[in-house]
């Protein structure tokens, strides 16, 4: 219909410059000093829960670290961390159900963690062997799991969202206690196209996604100022129509409050929700990557010195007598060790079967095509056999 933006008319001449509009606030619950802000609500999560959400952010940080390691020893090709981001990480996957379908950037490892992906599956999927669900034929942190409703990562940037938006068109007919749909990306991300094609589908479609934005002020080395001149990324919503969240993304209980809130609003009305959560990603972009190169030292030691969210969140624990020094210690002792036999099992393990694993998984039965093809490979393995070798 002509008449569907819902306008007046005015003599008045109405220019409006973006600076004038205020800037959105984020949704906090505790401080970074661990303390409940002034005016906050305590979260009913229960001892059980908050201690869950605590200890798997600090196992993801032992992971990330020991596996980072392990990529500087040459033992693997290729790591990404979530250094600084483990809040979000957590606190969205405590937020949403399992059922709920999950379409990654690669920044999201804790949200499988907390799902039950193991760490041997993960040391599994790193080091390209028997056990790696993609047989080898991934780089290491492109992980996923069909029993988990977790798509596996691809490379290319924000492929993800227009998929995601989707996977939530098929599912907005189940009702008020369906599943939602909920897909991750970085700032950066946003800038692709595929993010508008994502974002316009879903509101127009009327689909129960989440979009989840974590803005951790980097994309890649291309700060923020330079990405774009808005109020982040949150401020888009109202252009496509959309409800939206700023969150505090180092305060986990506000991470949880706000994607649980979003993922309720989003199954009852069958609408998207755009959540941009703040926060700084401490870490080098990956393995691939020197930050100091672009950002001081200084910037980085104090982010992580005062906004991580795990020294935050053990603070508010440990206020509430429900953490101290002997079972951090406990907890990443025991991690650590868990990590370590993880890797050096996985380690050991056998590699895929090259040959078969090549053609394999991109049709349920191979194709004529391809059928002609892995004979033709086999045919040439034959016949130069110093040049074509599977052995390792």
């Amino acid at each position: 219909s002509p008449d569907a933006i819902n306008y007046t008319y005015t003599t008045e001449f109405d220019f409006r410059r973006a600076e004038s509009l205020p800037v959105r606030e984020a949704f906090s619950i505790v401080g970074k000093d661990g303390k409940l802000r002034d005016g906050a609500k305590e979260p009913n999560l229960g001892p059980e829960l908050l201690d869950k959400m605590y200890r798997n952010m600090v196992q993801l940080q032992v992971m990330d670290h020991v596996l980072y390691e392990a990529q500087r020893q040459g033992r693997i090709s290729f790591y990404m961390q979530t250094n600084g981001e483990e809040g979000i990480n957590i606190g969205s996957a405590a937020a949403l159900e399992t059922r709920d379908t999950v379409f990654a950037q690669y920044r999201e490892a804790g949200v499988l963690l907390w799902r039950g992906w193991t760490l041997q599956n993960f040391a599994d999927q790193c080091f390209s062997n028997k056990d790696d669900p993609g047989c080898g034929r991934q780089m290491p942190i492109h992980y996923g799991s069909k029993e988990l409703n977790f798509h596996t990562i691809s490379s290319p940037l924000a492929t993800q969202i227009p998929q995601a938006a989707g996977a939530a068109y098929a599912v907005k007919d189940e009702g008020e206690n369906g599943a939602v749909v909920a897909t991750f990306f970085g700032e950066g991300a946003a800038s692709e196209g595929d993010f508008h094609a994502g974002m316009n589908f879903a509101t127009t479609l009327e689909c129960p996604i989440l979009f989840i934005c974590r803005n951790n002020q980097y994309a890649i080395s291309t700060p923020i100022q330079d990405q774009f001149r808005g109020d982040g990324i949150v401020s888009r919503a109202a252009g496509y129509g959309m409800a939206s969240i700023r969150v505090d993304g180092n305060d986990i209980l506000a991470v949880y409050e706000g994607i649980s809130q979003a993922r309720k609003f989003a199954r009852a009305n069958s609408r998207p929700v755009l959540v941009e959560l703040m926060s700084y990603r401490i870490g080098h972009h990956s393995t691939s990557d020197d930050s100091t190169a672009y950002r001081p030292l200084e910037e980085i030691e104090s982010w992580r010195t005062t906004e991580h969210p795990i020294p935050r969140m053990r603070t508010y624990l440990e206020d509430r007598d429900m953490w101290d020094q002997e079972r951090e210690d406990k907890l990443r002792e025991e991690a650590r060790k868990a990590v370590l036999s993880a890797m050096q099992v996985a380690e050991d393990k056998g590699k895929p079967e090259a040959l078969e694993n090549l053609f394999a998984d991109v049709y349920q039965d191979l194709t004529p095509n391809l059928v002609e093809q892995q004979e033709e490979l086999k045919e040439m393995m034959r016949l130069y056999p110093k040049h074509y070798t599977t052995e390792y």
